[in-house]
């Protein structure tokens, strides 16, 4: 089978991976000059199926505990360092509430706070332990799938690349992993827009991610090595690509700080906002029409399922299965 996949993100790269597995002719067109360019490299990374039911549908977990498995077996350098949700004690209620909500925790106290960040020793009285979850460097990551896909399956990346118009031309399938920009075909898609920065501090080391559970604007700090620190993010329904305000701003930069003062003398090395593909309820989806496989909806939870629906993908295209979990029952709905 002849494949084209249209995208070079975390949807696109995962899924050229999962028909290349099957045996297939794999090409993956790029319009950006490189891989993982768009929502991709603003993501968090946080591999986190437990602690994403406090607000998403169990789907969500079904698909991100495949995708954990996946992220652990094909590239290197994922710390499995579990996951830490914190709230100052006013902010206890709500702590208490994202328990009822999820599983795969344990409860903490600041003993164990402290033993498993010591930076927080002292800070936090209760709290949140997810084991099992981890977390990964999404440019790194993809950086190193790109180059399995080349030296391994011989598949062909071009970047700088149109599509999909003629993208479908000399193949059997096309694969449509463009986000956004897929709402020429996907009219019900809407963009969500999320800002984020990159903090540098020499004076706090994390070795997980931490949820940092706030009134205006829940946190999560997710540590990239050599003392700097993603921080993220939020999720505002309009697709203004880009421009990060300064309400967002200040209000990241403040739940970073009630999680430690040192946040508040740290560099900031890097700004940055792109927008979200989502479907109505936040759920992904695959669609087929023709010859063309869709791949999107993935909102904010690229890397936690990207792999899972490039599975399910590749098994709808070889073997005909149908996933209804993620597929649509009536396509005149679309």
């Amino acid at each position: 089978m002849r494949v084209t996949v249209v995208g070079a993100g975390v949807a696109g790269l995962t899924c050229a991976h999962a028909f290349a597995q099957r045996g297939a002719q794999v090409t993956v067109i790029e319009r950006r000059s490189g891989s993982g360019q768009g929502c991709s490299w603003y993501a968090g990374g946080m591999l986190a199926p437990w602690c994403e039911r406090e607000s998403a549908e169990p789907l969500i977990a079904e698909l991100g505990l495949e995708s954990l498995a996946y992220w652990r077996r094909e590239v290197p350098d994922v710390p499995n360092e579990g996951s830490l949700v914190l709230a100052q004690s006013r902010d206890l209620p709500d702590l208490r509430r994202f328990s009822r909500r999820t599983e795969g925790y344990e409860w903490v106290d600041g003993a164990r706070i402290a033993a498993l960040e010591p930076d927080l020793e002292g800070r936090f009285d209760q709290g949140l332990f997810f084991p099992t979850e981890a977390h990964l460097e999404p440019r790194k990551a993809l950086a190193a799938l790109t180059r399995r896909l080349t030296d391994e399956f011989g598949i062909d990346v071009r970047f700088e690349a149109d599509g999909p118009d003629g993208a479908g031309d000399e193949a059997d399938l096309v694969v449509d992993c463009r986000g956004l920009a897929a709402r020429d075909q996907l009219a019900d898609l809407r963009g969500v827009k999320g800002e984020m920065l990159v903090l540098y501090s020499t004076e706090i080391a994390l070795k997980r991610p931490v949820r940092m559970l706030h009134p205006r604007i829940p946190v999560y700090i997710v540590p990239r090595g050599d003392g700097h620190f993603m921080i993220g993010a939020t999720s505002i329904e309009n697709d203004e690509r880009g421009r990060v305000t300064g309400r967002s701003m200040l209000e990241l930069l403040g739940s970073v700080y009630a999680l430690h003062p040192a946040f508040g003398e740290a560099e900031i090395v890097e700004i940055g906002a792109d927008v979200r593909p989502a479907f109505p309820d936040n759920l992904p989806r695959l669609r087929r029409r023709g010859k063309t496989i869709y791949v999107n909806g993935l909102y904010r939870h690229g890397f936690l399922a990207a792999p899972a629906l490039a599975r399910r993908a590749a098994e709808l295209a070889f073997d005909g299965t149908r996933f209804p979990e993620v597929m649509d029952e009536d396509p005149r709905e679309w």
